[in-house]
């Protein structure tokens, strides 16, 4: 055998191993973090057979009676009942605004496309794409009673903190860690080709959403005057600025596939759309988080408040059309 022959084997036999060393150590890589998606064309939340498993609430009949099983089913309450404990009459403190957790998490954060709760178990703690920072489940409980219920935040090592996570914990006891489970989260609307309509949005308001929210969407309260039967939608006691409903297309998508409840097929995606924008056109609030968003590239295309990484103004931003802004972004970051 030729030098030049040995010389063309002993490389192709160093590159080979080279690829199965590549290989290996991503495969080694899939394993250990199989909620990372490694490919360079895929969207950042690829439905992927890594990221993605069935999921069912466990029955909560079958919570241990225990200490354990005691400090979870007090965590239950806190999320079903959050008003009689954290609300203006709570008994706990009056920290919040009298809506409960369960007003936006549909049934404690067990229903499918009903904002559960499957994946914080096995996903927490996490970087937050809007905060930008690590968040344990604690943090996220604190950030979402500050933004939603317009509140204040719990003593993270108090009594009721841990039994909210202690329920949390519960809930997803049965998903791997790292696995992420179908539905987990509201999946992500396609844009309309227009911008969402109030005009229009009043009317399905009126039509579909008056008779329990009330028309200037005040909500119902109960006989006691505790808690709502029916949660504000606007308003002062409404979810704030700061909240993840103040984007139109994180609304939009919970009312398409949770409301009116018993009857979700009532209202198109068109529907959903301009109600959103209806709701959010009316008073909320004002509770602002500077911090929000640190990477203005990743901020979401909805989020109506500056600074933006692009040349559309705050209205177009918060009622679209989205499509342009979305297309705009893509070419200046593809």
């Amino acid at each position: 055998m030729s030098i030049a022959v040995m010389y063309y084997v002993r490389t192709f036999l160093w590159i080979t191993l080279v690829i199965v060393a590549i290989t290996m150590l991503v495969r080694s890589w899939e394993r250990q973090f199989p909620d990372k998606d490694l490919s360079l064309d895929s969207p950042p939340y690829a439905d992927s057979a890594l990221l993605y498993t069935d999921w069912q609430a466990p029955d909560t009949a079958a919570i241990p009676a225990t200490r354990a099983g005691t400090e979870i089913r007090y965590g239950l309450a806190l999320i079903t009942h959050t008003a009689r404990y954290l609300g203006p009459k709570g008994s706990v403190a009056a920290i919040t605004n009298g809506m409960d957790c369960g007003d936006c998490h549909r049934n404690a954060g067990t229903l499918l496309m009903g904002n559960n709760f499957s994946a914080v178990a096995a996903t927490y703690p996490r970087v937050g794409e809007r905060s930008g920072r690590l968040e344990s489940i604690p943090w996220r409980i604190n950030d979402c009673i500050q933004r939603h219920l317009n509140g204040q935040r719990l003593d993270s090592s108090g009594k009721e903190m841990r039994a909210m996570v202690a329920y949390l914990l519960w809930i997803g006891k049965d998903v791997p860690r790292g696995i992420r489970p179908r539905n987990a989260a509201l999946p992500q609307l396609p844009y309309p080709d227009r911008a969402a309509d109030t005009a229009r949005g009043r009317v399905v308001y009126m039509d579909h959403c008056q008779v329990c929210h009330g028309g200037q969407g005040a909500g119902v309260k109960d006989n006691e005057g505790i808690s709502y039967v029916y949660p504000p939608v606007w308003g002062a006691n409404s979810y704030s600025i700061g909240g993840e409903f103040y984007r139109i297309s994180r609304l939009a998508a919970y009312i398409l596939y949770n409301m009116p409840p018993g009857d979700t097929a009532m209202l198109s995606a068109a529907d959903s759309w301009d109600v959103a924008a209806y709701i959010n056109a009316k008073p909320h609030p004002e509770k602002f988080f500077p911090h929000d968003w640190p990477d203005p590239l990743r901020k979401a295309i909805d989020y109506p408040y500056g600074p933006f990484a692009d040349t559309f103004n705050a209205r177009h931003h918060k009622y679209g059309p989205f499509k342009p802004i979305e297309a705009a972004r893509k070419q200046r970051y593809r």
